[in-house]
């Protein structure tokens, strides 16, 4: 898979190679087309429109990646959301797993301990055991004559019956002490079972931890492998918006030298023309009757200033729209002028009463869930503004503002990312599916572009 992927880089270069050539040939020709058209009284249409066809077709396909390049970024954002929430699932078992592996280690302990006190309560049994086998042999052995004899030589009823209950007392003590042995032994018997048991639910517990922190393991390294993927096509994208940039820069170039070279050939025939006029005005002055040289000479002096002055001001008036087009296209780089604050501010408070619904890629419903395209675009129907769909579409609608005139109701365009900016250096929008629709600080990215629509 690797290994096509090189191939397939490799003839991607390859083939971009190319169309890099053809793109300078295709300029070379063009600037040759310029340079012949010096010679003539005007430039063909056709080379000045095919420029401009190329140009749009050119704006046309890196709309297209704009496009692109905006959906895998989101979906990109998407994962490694997603990424960042199973690494915290897989954090929280890896802990759990060590907490378990620690309970199993002090549940052992406890079993140890356990089966010591098992073994000492099952001795005490058995001693007790053999010391009553001892006295009843003894007894056995002696016969009833022990026991008679202890009653014979009892000084009186007092002493017989202290005697007689002192035997009573000796054996009720045996059987208690035996008894409580063997409670204690299984008492002991029934918690080492009580551990082992847990132990084994312990065990079980461990390994089934394991088994899905591997699982949630191999889904983060699926993610990362599918990401990795996202930043190929980002990368492929962004080159291919770099090479439209580049033939729209070339173009433009190209139409502005053309127009260039049409407005040089305008004036080189005008010049002609007045030449022309200027000689056929000398030979009918010469033709005329040479009365008066003096009168003559005079009104032909006046004339050729008047020419002079002719020829010079309409050029002087063709060349001064040119700079203060070019100082007024400077000027107006940005319209900071206010438009209607109130309405704006009316569209920031409605976009504030959706606050913690939820995102949804694709989706536009304000209460069901949508995207951050579809948030803006959501808000600004209530109003009857229609916007495009994407983000990167909508960072060309209204007018252009700077962020220092920034007011409440405008776009704010962050690069494959929009908000509706609220007040206090603050914008709502659909952040992300973990977040939802929230309120976060307005340069909390670089802002690209501001856009105001009332």
């Amino acid at each position: 898979m690797r290994e096509a992927t090189k191939q397939s880089r490799h003839y991607t270069n390859i083939n971009k190679g190319k169309i890099r050539g053809m793109k300078k040939r295709y300029i070379s020709a063009i600037l040759a087309l310029i340079i012949c058209a010096v010679s003539v009284t005007e430039v063909p249409a056709v080379t000045k429109t095919e420029a401009q066809q190329q140009k749009q077709e050119a704006e046309s396909k890196l709309n297209s990646v704009s496009d692109d390049i905006d959906r895998l970024s989101e979906e990109k954002g998407e994962i490694e959301e997603e990424i960042d929430a199973v690494n915290a699932e897989l954090v929280d078992l890896l802990l759990t797993v060590d907490i378990i592996e620690n309970d199993i280690s002090e549940k052992q302990n406890e079993i140890d301990a356990a089966t010591v006190d098992y073994e000492e309560a099952k001795q005490k049994e058995q001693d007790q055991q053999e010391a009553m086998k001892l006295r009843i042999k003894f007894m056995y052995e002696k016969g009833d004559s022990s026991y008679l004899e202890a009653l014979i030589k009892s000084q009186n009823f007092s002493d017989l019956v202290n005697k007689s209950d002192y035997f009573e007392k000796l054996y009720a003590y045996d059987r208690q002490l035996l008894e409580a042995y063997q409670e204690t032994k299984e008492e002991v018997l029934n918690l080492k079972t009580r551990l082992e048991t847990e132990m084994s639910e312990l065990e079980e517990l461990h390994t089934d931890y394991e088994e899905q922190s591997l699982i949630l393991a191999d889904r983060v390294a699926e993610m990362q492998e599918t990401i990795d993927g996202f930043d190929e096509e980002l990368l492929a994208a962004q080159a291919k918006a770099d090479e439209y940039k580049a033939e729209i820069k070339a173009q433009t170039n190209a139409i502005r030298q053309i127009e260039a070279e049409e407005e040089a050939a305008r004036k080189a025939a005008e010049e002609a023309r007045k030449k022309a006029e200027e000689a056929a005005r000398k030979k009918a002055e010469e033709e005329a009757k040479k009365k008066a040289e003096e009168e003559a000479k005079r009104k032909e002096e006046e004339s050729k200033s008047e020419e002079q002055e002719s020829s010079e001001a309409p050029e002087e008036k063709e060349d001064e729209p040119e700079e203060e087009k070019e100082e007024e296209s400077n000027k107006k780089s940005y319209d900071n002028s206010p438009g209607n604050s109130s309405k704006g501010q009316e569209i920031a408070n409605y976009a504030l009463q959706f606050v913690g619904n939820p995102y949804v890629p694709g989706g536009t419903s304000l209460t069901e869930g949508c995207d951050c395209s579809g948030f803006t675009q959501a808000v600004y129907s209530h109003f009857g503004i229609s916007l495009p769909r994407n983000s990167s579409s909508q960072s060309t609608v209204g007018r252009s503002v700077s962020y220092d005139s920034v007011q409440p109701g405008d776009i704010l365009y962050y690069g494959g990312h929009v908000g509706i900016y609220i007040r206090n250096g603050q914008i709502v929008h659909a952040s992300t599916q973990q977040t939802g629709i929230k309120v976060s600080n307005a340069l909390y990215r670089s802002v690209i572009a501001v856009r105001r629509l009332v």
